[in-house]
């Protein structure tokens, strides 16, 4: 009986630490218009538009963790992490997703 408690408590531990790395939509959103916005909202520099399926579907297709390493190494006129130094790659992942919505 202790052996499946110890289970449980362990699996509820690992459910909760889980829920914290979870990224949430508002502050992916929060990063993106602090971190993203001014090239990605407008088209500066080349960068292609937030949500403009068109335009990110080729960057797409190369796969997300090619994406993700071309933002921290940094691309074209993008410096390395983009404008977002503090960010995780469970972050850019987010960002990534948010733009080609």
């Amino acid at each position: 009986m202790s052996k499946r408690v110890g289970l449980a408590v362990s699996a509820l531990g690992l459910c909760l630490m889980g829920a914290s790395l979870t990224v949430s939509a508002s502050a992916i959103e929060d990063k993106y218009n602090t971190t993203c916005f001014a090239c990605h909202g407008t088209g500066a520099a080349g960068a292609p538009v937030a949500h403009d399926a068109k335009a990110w579907s080729p960057r797409l297709e190369k796969g997300m963790d090619v994406l993700v390493g071309s933002v921290k190494r940094g691309m074209g006129a993008m410096p390395p992490n983009g404008l977002c130094n503090d960010c995780s790659d469970e972050q850019f992942k987010g960002l990534i997703e948010f733009m080609v919505q």
